[in-house]
């Protein structure tokens, strides 16, 4: 027994000195060899011996646990006209563990189970003439981690063996051995601080320095592009802070805003049927909330103006173009933007009695941005729905 203890006192002293490694990981399995002492009852008259031992369990979280076990004690019986006669005692059963500190590299935790014990020899005065009983224990431990998957545990138990009520204790140490579960999450490297920037001349707050501004008093809050001039995403000549129509299509004409006028144009020309000359584009003021496909009661009045227009042109079709900001999966934003497209094209119908077979939803996700999705600004202007007309030139 004093070898035992001199072990124990060992793997105590390495388990102190050892770097922290781990903590007690959610559907993690682990086994377990022991080895320790095991006390009986005096009035058992059974001497205490030697305890080899395996435990082996799983952790449903890393608070609880089940743990199965198994321990071997040679031992011989003391007293009466039996006396020295060997015995082989096994304890068995199954524990739920509870682990108090799970995410600390020692964690103490409280045990209690149920299973049986089994004596090569039985007599009256050590086990009331039974070879097996049924046994119940509760205790508590320690667990030392030593590296992610290996830990030092040190386990004690009041062992109660029924019938003749008897209180024993077992006591061990072992190494525990973890597979699998959750780990733990590598702590984030800090970054280097920056170096410091060098001191320069920004008069008009927009990021680029004025021996480069081509556009210098560009207003404040302004998108500027390498140039420090404004930006102008559909080269439509309007910067797109002033460009109420932004994603105007190469070479058509705009206005003073930066939209192209929703009309259409007929010439009249001797022995020659309608034509389709070109497709123009024209972006509804139409936008929606972030992940909403619902209109807004603010956003009626272009929708309203494009009906109109349709009602005096019959030969028109437009085709309702939805498209949302790049939050988000792609394919949740590209239905989402179908039924953006879906509740103009409804409104235009369901209002206006323009027939659906002249209108054609379709949602592009996050597809031809007109503003960038790096500000907030940016992604409302894209969370929005185009009108593209064809107009029919009659000849």
């Amino acid at each position: 027994m004093r070898k035992v203890i001199i072990l124990a006192a060992v793997l105590l002293t390495v388990a102190f000195a050892a770097t922290a490694f781990a903590q007690v990981n959610a559907g993690s399995i682990h086994i377990s060899p022991t080895i320790g002492g095991y006390a009986f009852e005096g009035n058992e008259d059974i001497e205490n011996g030697l305890s080899l031992g395996v435990r082996a369990g799983y952790n449903f979280t890393k608070y609880f646990g089940v743990e199965g076990f198994a321990h071997y004690v040679p031992t011989e019986v003391e007293g009466g006209i039996n006396n020295g006669k060997n015995m082989n005692f096994l304890g068995y059963g199954i524990e739920g563990i509870f682990h108090l500190l799970p995410d600390s590299p020692i964690v103490p935790f409280l045990a209690a189970g149920i299973g049986g014990v089994h004596y090569s020899f039985s007599t009256e005065d050590t086990t009331e003439d039974r070879s097996n009983k049924l046994a119940a224990d509760y205790g508590a431990g320690v667990k030392f981690f030593l590296t992610d998957n290996v830990a030092l545990r040190a386990d004690l138990r009041h062992v109660i063996p029924f019938d003749g009520t008897h209180n024993n204790l077992l006591y061990t140490v072992g190494l525990t051995f973890a597979f699998g579960g959750a780990k733990k999450a590598a702590e984030p490297v800090a970054a280097p601080a920056p170096a410091p920037a060098p001191v320069v001349v920004d008069s008009d707050k927009d990021g680029v320095p004025d021996d480069r501004d081509k556009c210098p008093g560009t207003p404040a809050g302004v998108a500027v592009d390498q140039d420090g001039c404004p930006l102008d995403s559909d080269k439509d000549g309007v910067p797109d802070y002033l460009d109420k129509c932004p994603g105007t299509p190469a070479g058509v004409k705009v206005d003073k805003d930066g939209c192209p006028p929703p009309v259409v144009q007929e010439v009249k020309k001797e022995a020659a049927k309608p034509v389709i000359l070109e497709k123009g584009k024209v972006t509804l003021n139409v936008q929606f909330d972030t992940d909403k496909a619902v209109i807004k009661k603010g956003f009626y009045s272009d929708i309203d103006d494009l009906a109109e227009v349709m009602k005096q042109h019959p030969d028109l079709n437009v085709a309702i173009d939805g498209y949302t900001d790049s939050v988000g999966a792609a394919a949740y934003n590209k239905r989402l933007s179908q039924q953006r497209a879906d509740a103009v094209v409804k409104y235009m119908v369901d209002n206006h009695g323009i027939d659906a077979s002249r209108l054609k939803a379709n949602g592009f996700g996050e597809e031809n941005p007109v503003a960038s999705n790096d500000t907030r600004e940016g992604r409302a202007q894209n969370r929005r729905v185009e009108a593209v007309a064809e107009f029919i030139i009659k000849k």
